[in-house]
């Protein structure tokens, strides 16, 4: 049987990975739109549909986290659904911004993010 302070525990640790999560996601929005990287129009709803890993055959690595990532997984927080535990999109940013001038930040941004996601 689980006590009182135990349960309170990890209410309180999945109530801190939800708020680090949102914040992550603000960041990642913050960042794409201060390195011109947001778009102010959606892809094609077939691209939005692709079954590609992060849609790499019908829009650009930075569509996909703004049009089908940073949605679902704000989607998720919100509802407070279970959130990925392996995830790994830094790798996905190293190969398509690596060299970039603003490379470094995003790719950095995306290391946390796996990181707290993975380290449940």
């Amino acid at each position: 049987m689980i006590s009182y302070s135990d349960l309170a525990f990890i209410l309180s640790f999945m109530f801190m990975l939800y708020l680090a999560s949102h914040n992550y996601l603000i960041k990642l929005e913050q960042l794409l739109k201060e390195f011109q990287l947001w778009s102010d129009t959606s892809p094609p709803v077939s691209a939005l549909t692709s079954t590609a890993p992060f849609s790499c055959d019908v829009m650009a690595f930075e569509q996909w986290l703004q049009f089908i990532f940073i949605p679902k997984m704000t989607e998720l927080v919100v509802q407070r659904q279970p959130l990925p535990t392996n995830m790994a999109l830094a790798p996905m940013a190293e190969h398509v911004w690596q060299g970039m001038h603003y490379g470094d930040v995003l790719i950095a941004q995306l290391q946390q993010f796996d990181t707290l996601l993975s380290q449940r």
